[in-house]
């Protein structure tokens, strides 16, 4: 009875627009009429004409709505009035295009980790929670268990293929991991999926929280993505002639992230918050370095070979939009050199002995990362100088006022002392 055309602004929150059924029809050339400075955010400065354009294979039911007056969503592009595409997914769509136009095929794995929190009498969301269970524990030490049992089936109502859920180490903390996908059906899950976790923690009286680092002296959430890069049918990170089983290509594609990743991390880690996560050392990389056994790395290579040899990497948030399967194809153009394995390295702890030893590491707020961002003429080529221009404004805006707070930290740190 209901369609919600679904969205995402610039900083990929989600949005929509719900209309009856019977309005489809009326949808002139598959496009529906929006206020489109909601695209913005809080850059807001005025009514601008824009289209929603559905995607019709993205409908879908959604089972968490009741069965009389069901309700089924599609995802959209977003079109100005003279048809130039301005949302995030037509900037995936033109990375895709050339991807394929060099002859490749993506395969996308994420692993998508959140915090299932209580909510206070009032409904509002809370960081309580009343369980002490860790990595893999089991019930009834993990009280999110029956949650993560609902999340699981309602997904693959919605036609995804979970691969598996468990418990995370810090208490509270969950992952569900499904089947890889090529880029765009992937990002559309995870999309999906947030929304889809958000409604079933309602039904149990939680609130999910893609939020990177909600908690201090615990661990943060991440969205490691994996990934695999085909040509011909064929996995090209493979070498079975090499001694480490990877491929030329997958390490220039490693030295592509690690050139431009300074420059991407206002997108993949997108909040002041995300830097909590970064520099806290709770199984988060900092240094800009790769490896194949260490799992506290920027890139990491897990152990399986063959067709099913794939790069992760571990350092975008679940706030993050993905701006990386361009940087690596740029370091496969380039043959940027990622350098030697750094598991050796690992001794070096001193950010002196790091230096001496190469080793460069992330920004350290979101203010450097926007800084680097401004200086990546790489980044601004993927994006478009417009997006990039608006994105940094908002960024910037975001960074002064979270430096005009005074938090509870500083009170107690300063009050007394001063």
């Amino acid at each position: 009875e209901f369609i919600r055309l679904q969205f995402t602004d610039m900083f990929g929150t989600l949005k929509n627009v719900a209309v009856t059924a019977t309005q489809l029809q009326y949808m002139k050339d598959n496009r529906y009429l929006i206020d489109g400075s909601c695209m913005y955010g809080e850059l807001r400065t005025g009514e601008e004409d824009m289209y929603l354009c559905p995607d019709l294979d993205t409908f879908v039911i959604l089972p968490w709505r009741p069965q009389q007056g069901k309700v089924a969503r599609l995802l959209c592009d977003v079109c100005r009035a003279d048809g130039t595409p301005v949302s995030p997914r037509e900037i995936l769509k033109k990375t895709i295009e050339k991807v394929e136009k060099e002859g490749y095929t993506f395969q996308i794995d994420p692993e998508c980790e959140f915090f299932l929190f209580h909510e206070d009498e009032n409904g509002v969301p809370t960081t309580v929670t009343h369980e002490k269970a860790g990595y893999m524990d089991i019930s009834p030490l993990d009280l999110g268990e029956n949650a993560r049992r609902d999340m699981v089936m309602t997904l693959e109502d919605m036609g995804f293929e979970i691969e598996s859920s468990h418990h995370e180490k810090a208490p509270g903390q969950h992952e569900i991991d499904f089947r890889y996908a090529g880029a765009m059906e992937t990002a559309d899950r995870i999309v999906t999926f947030k929304t889809a976790v958000r409604s079933i923690a309602k039904r149990f009286g939680l609130y999910a929280t893609f939020m990177p680092k909600p908690k201090a002296g615990t661990a943060g959430s991440g969205m490691h993505i994996n990934i695999s890069l085909f040509q011909n049918g064929k996995n090209i990170f493979s070498d079975p002639e090499a001694e480490d089983g990877l491929s030329q290509e997958a390490k220039w594609f490693m030295g592509g992230i690690m050139a431009h990743v300074k420059g991407m991390c206002a997108v993949t880690n997108p909040l002041v918050n995300s830097y909590k996560r970064l520099t806290s050392g709770c199984d988060a990389p900092r240094d800009i370095i790769w490896t194949t056994k260490n799992h506290n790395t920027l890139l990491r290579i897990p152990f399986m070979r063959g067709e099913d040899t794939r790069i992760e990497l571990r350092f975008p948030d679940p706030s993050a939009n993905a701006l990386c399967m361009a940087a690596g194809l740029d370091g496969i153009a380039k043959h940027l050199d990622p350098g030697a394995e750094s598991a050796r390295l690992f001794a070096s702890r001193t950010e002196a002995e790091k230096a001496a030893a190469g080793i460069d590491h992330l920004p350290d707020t979101l203010r450097e990362a926007v800084a680097f961002m401004e200086e990546d003429s790489f980044v601004k080529m993927v994006l478009g100088q417009e997006f990039v221009d608006l994105y940094v404004e908002a960024k910037k805006a975001e960074w002064n006022e979270y430096m005009s707070q005074v938090s509870e930290w500083e009170v107690d740190k300063y009050l007394y002392r001063t």
